[in-house]
């Protein structure tokens, strides 16, 4: 990639940035709308610090810190306290931003990045930082679905055509077992936790075809899935006692039924588009209802990526093509799930539909290191965050950038939470 390529992207990414708050108020910007999540102008100075940090700081020579310190250090102030702090007005920010962003492109235009530096060397640092903006456009999209009062104003610019293929809701695929390539060796915009790419011995495994539908879920919730103690883990049913829920969240019920909320739309939940903001524990219990089980991490991306009669990984289920409009449902601007079929490139070597986009998928897996991890560039990203009190999900949703996702993506998150753009499907040893 050339700077001049790095240059635009950087460019593009703060336009999709002040498009997602532009129909906020300055009140909207700088409330906590839910402990779960800080005041997005807390987000927006992240990005500030973030990219002075890296494209600034640490450009050249060691790399003394991994975070900023102060107010947008995420580790000193958690979010269920952002709302406490000092923070700065909207046009504050805002000049932040533009400050920044325009000394980084002044030192982009003059950057080698054919360097000895392993941090320029491709752009590598650059992708990491658009990254990081593309990831918290998602967080504000987790905030603006919580939004108090009246809902968020989405500005859709994306409508669906009719699902290009129909999908039996019970159809499975298998893999007969063998050896396979998990990870990546890329250097250029994988992260740390990404790598190495190294091989695995995977058992005979089933897995559905298609994420859990909205439609399939409702069969589990009516035929008591949120009643029943027998689907549900010890930890889950400790959870569905204290959370005292009954459905996914955002889901509402009426006398006809089910509706569920997409920002500022609301939409029968009885479709055939992926259930959304389901917690570990909830998809667990309908694996159980339905005699199956969650996929290990490394039977979903041997799923998604892996093509077993040539023995060849791709970096995506279509191919080694970057996301495009045509391809998966990404990028935010539909602002809700799209009907299982939809797309017609969106399907893997295996048969599996929908790996990447409409919502994150849970695996079975708790979040640890690849086999011969090497942190890079910095602890905070990965590192830290390395034991059992983190789950992982693969695959992005709706409101994840094309930048910020591939099939080798690992995010992770607490069983518990439910305002991430989740989903799942599930598998069965044969």
């Amino acid at each position: 990639m050339t700077n001049r390529q790095l240059a635009e992207r950087l460019t593009e990414a703060r336009a999709r940035t002040l498009l997602l708050i532009a129909a906020m108020s300055d009140d909207d910007l700088q409330a906590q709308h839910d402990p779960l999540m800080g005041p997005i102008i807390w987000d927006l100075g992240h990005i500030a610090h973030f990219e002075k940090l890296w494209l600034l700081n640490n450009l050249e020579g060691e790399i003394e810190f991994g975070e900023m310190p102060g107010m947008f250090n995420p580790f000193e102030n958690p979010r269920s306290r952002r709302g406490e702090l000092e923070l700065p007005a909207r046009s504050d920010v805002l000049k932040l931003l533009a400050e920044t962003r325009a000394e980084v492109l002044a030192a982009l235009a003059q950057a080698d990045l054919q360097s000895r530096n392993a941090l320029l060397r491709d752009g590598y640092v650059y992708n990491m930082v658009l990254q990081h903006e593309y990831q918290h456009n998602e967080t504000m999209l987790q905030t603006m679905q919580l939004k108090r009062g009246a809902p968020y104003t989405a500005p859709r610019a994306t409508a669906f055509n009719p699902a290009a293929h129909a999908y039996d809701d019970g159809a499975t695929v298998r893999f007969d077992g063998g050896r396979v390539l998990i990870g990546t060796v890329d250097r250029s915009a994988a992260y740390d936790n990404e790598r190495p790419q190294h091989e695995t011995e995977l058992a005979p495994f089933e897995i559905d075809a298609a994420p859990v539908t909205n439609a399939q879920y409702l069969r589990f919730m009516r035929d008591g899935g949120y009643q029943k103690r027998s689907f549900w883990s010890d930890a889950g049913w400790v959870w569905l006692q204290e959370a005292g829920v009954e459905s996914p969240k955002y889901w509402e019920r009426n006398d006809e039924g089910w509706t569920m909320r997409e920002m500022d739309r609301v939409r029968d939940a009885d479709n055939d588009c992926p259930v959304c903001h389901v917690c570990l524990h909830e998809a667990e219990a309908y694996a159980r209802w339905a005699g199956k089980r969650l996929p290990t991490e490394a039977e979903w991306e041997t799923a998604a990526t892996w093509d077993a009669a040539t023995r060849t990984k791709h970096l995506y289920p279509w191919g080694d093509e970057p996301p495009t409009a045509l391809d998966a449902n990404l990028d935010q601007l539909a602002f809700g799930t799209s009907p299982v079929g939809t797309f017609a490139r969106n399907i893997s070597p295996m048969g599996c539909y929908g790996m990447i986009g409409d919502v994150w998928e849970w695996t079975s897996s708790t979040f640890q290191p690849h086999p011969g991890f090497e942190v890079f560039p910095y602890p905070e990203y990965s590192d830290v965050f390395f034991g059992t009190d983190y789950v992982v999900l693969r695959g992005g949703s709706w409101a994840t950038r094309p930048g910020a996702i591939r099939g080798t993506f690992r995010n992770w998150d607490y069983p518990i939470r439910r305002q991430i753009f989740s989903g799942f499907r599930c598998a069965r040893d044969v």
